[in-house]
């Protein structure tokens, strides 16, 4: 059976809290984009430690892409991966500005980098998408720069990779890294109160351990 890490709201938020000053100081985002549903939260969150005293909160867009499949038969909080990323959401240019993406710093969040195959897709489709929009409005000399932030990275072989020039330069942040675990979050628990249990008792059992 695969091992289960229960993370609490709290740790969500101090993960986001401490992620915020590099990417503060480092990636200074314009804009962030959550892949949904693990993404939405962590974005949230780490909005209010980006923000500077006078601005404007950074706006946060939203895509959809799915990857695992529920296993049948199984009432744990594991799934399956699938073959292929599935695209259930993504930008409507029509609706945002493409101006919106061209030349700016672009956060894009997600929980947690397990196979890279989810945040490979998304970083490619999008790089192309801003690329035909810089095209359309004859701005192809502005850069548009793409930075990756998750929860927790599992310490794994990777089956999608990320571009060389954002590995290199510094323009993908882990929180946390950690084992090849499946990581329960908050945010999919039925009983809330019973994933806090969960989380402390494996937290004290891990401190009775290294005392």
């Amino acid at each position: 059976m695969v091992e289960r890490q229960y993370i609490t709201y709290n740790m969500v938020h101090k993960l986001c809290q401490e992620a915020a000053v590099k990417i503060l100081d480092d990636f200074q985002p314009n804009l962030m984009i959550a892949i949904g549903g693990g993404g939405y939260v962590p974005a949230r969150i780490l909005r209010s430690f980006l923000k500077k005293p006078g601005t404007a909160n950074i706006p946060i867009q939203a895509i959809g892409l799915s990857l695992y499949e529920k296993l049948d038969n199984h009432n744990g909080p594991e799934e399956a991966l699938g073959h292929t990323v599935k695209r259930t959401q993504w930008l409507d240019f029509s609706a945002v500005k493409q101006s919106d993406l061209v030349g700016k710093n672009i956060l894009i969040v997600d929980e947690v980098d397990d196979t890279r195959t989810t945040l490979q897709y998304a970083v490619q489709e999008l790089e192309k998408d801003v690329k035909q929009a810089a095209k359309e409005l004859g701005r192809e000399n502005e850069e548009t720069k793409f930075f990756v932030f998750v929860l927790h990275n599992k310490d794994k072989a990777k089956k999608g990779s990320l571009p060389e020039e954002m590995m290199a330069g510094g323009r993908y942040l882990a929180a946390k890294t950690v084992g090849d675990v499946w990581c329960c979050y908050p945010w999919e628990a039925i009983d809330i109160d019973e994933h806090d249990r969960l989380a402390a008792e494996a937290e004290a059992k891990k401190k009775a351990a290294s005392a």
